[in-house]
């Protein structure tokens, strides 16, 4: 199951985007029908705000709105225990729901603060509906009726679009026509949505072609953010740290389009490969140790997990806390985020041998002789500046 978040501010025209979706087979999960759902007439999400709030929220035996409404937005403390009453019933009946998909199904949960209440990492991929702020009063003012101010206050209200890219890793125009809209959301099915549940479902690594460096990405540790948060979910307290690694995490430095990461557990064993998989990061078999440093030593035995996001290629070291990789892999990179003469070094070396190697692990083969008397200079750097992995 590929479990999607959807969100973009008011107006954006999410649901537009939402019913597409359904189209294409996908198990719609409204937040704001459920919050609905879970206050009608008998439920006991009613009876507890009418026992709250008193009989005066009910009108024939249903949720008065707007006499609600003038109780909790001019009181804080009355809307906190508003959401005590209607956020765990909303949470409940969300899980039920999705819970009931098809495992195979794409899960596209619509909630409105997604970003705002920092849902993101719950979901293997957010989608962020966007639409010009002036369209989207517009479309407030003559679709729904608001005056023009409140539609403006009411999207000043919400997250802007510099959380809402944060938290994106698919960012879907809706200001043009619908049949461009609906091109868009073909294509994002067609091309990664659909791919990536059947790719989790079957828990498949696949090859992605030959190394090809590219210039740094301003957008890397961005990328990197949204998955951490997803990694750190998933493995919970098993794990004693979660970190970006590799030539991504250094600024500047040109690199293959790929995000490393790496978890330090205890021990080294199979007790994460699930929670991984079902996060979207199934085991990789065939990549079960790091070379030895310096030559001759022995190989230290890892596990590596690989991201199966068509639109997203990103591993997973999983390394116990005792192998001596799993330090370097944290003062490689800080080294040459501190010595600009290395990275300089280091990125004309990546350009050379990508150029002549056709697969990932020769390429990495070939880096050896350098990387092995790099390993001497960083270690030279670590003692000099009291670096720790801390």
């Amino acid at each position: 199951m590929l479990r999607v978040g959807l969100t973009g501010g008011i107006g954006s025209g999410k649901s537009t985007v939402a019913a597409a979706l359904a189209e294409h087979g996908a198990v719609v999960v409204d937040a704001d029908r459920v919050a609905r759902e879970v206050v009608e007439p008998g439920t006991r999400g009613l009876a507890a705000i009418a026992a709250e709030f008193g009989p005066g929220v009910l009108v024939d035996g249903a949720l008065d709105r707007p006499a609600l409404a003038a109780i909790v937005f001019t009181d804080d403390a009355a809307r906190q225990r508003l959401n005590a009453i209607v956020h765990p019933l909303v949470r409940e009946r969300t899980a039920e729901l999705v819970a009931a998909a098809p495992p195979d199904s794409v899960v596209v949960q619509d909630v409105p603060l997604l970003v705002e209440n920092g849902m993101g990492p719950l979901y293997h991929l957010v989608i962020v509906v966007d639409t010009p702020v002036e369209e989207r009063v517009r479309r407030l003012v003559d679709h729904r009726g608001l005056v023009e101010s409140d539609a403006r206050a009411r999207i000043a209200a919400q997250a802007d679009d510099d959380a809402r890219r944060a938290a994106a890793d698919i960012w879907l125009s809706n200001a043009g026509t619908a049949e461009q809209t609906r091109a868009a959301v073909d294509a994002l099915w067609t091309d990664r949505l659909a791919p990536y549940e059947a790719n989790i479902r079957l828990r498949r690594p696949f090859s992605r072609g030959a190394p090809r460096i590219v210039d740094y990405d301003l957008t890397w540790p961005v990328q990197a953010e949204r998955l951490l948060a997803r990694l750190r979910l998933a493995v919970g307290g098993a794990a004693l740290r979660v970190d970006h690694i590799g030539s991504t995490s250094v600024p500047g430095l040109a690199a293959k389009d790929i995000l490393d990461f790496q978890i330090t557990v205890p021990t080294l064993d199979d007790s994460l490969a699930d929670a991984l998989s079902n996060a979207g990061f199934p085991r990789a078999h065939g990549f079960d140790s790091d070379i030895g440093h310096p030559p001759g030593s022995p190989e230290t035995p890892k596990h590596v997990h690989v991201g199966v996001d068509p639109g997203r290629w990103a591993n997973v070291h999983v390394r116990a806390q005792d192998s001596p990789f799993a330090r370097l892999s944290l003062l490689f990179p800080a080294w040459l985020r501190a010595d600009e003469g290395a990275r300089g070094e280091y990125e004309q070396v990546k350009r050379a041998v990508a150029g002549e190697h056709a697969t990932i692990p020769a390429y990495g083969d070939a880096k050896e002789p350098w990387f092995n008397q790099a390993i001497q200079r960083a270690e030279a750097w670590a003692t000099a500046t009291g670096w720790t992995a801390g």
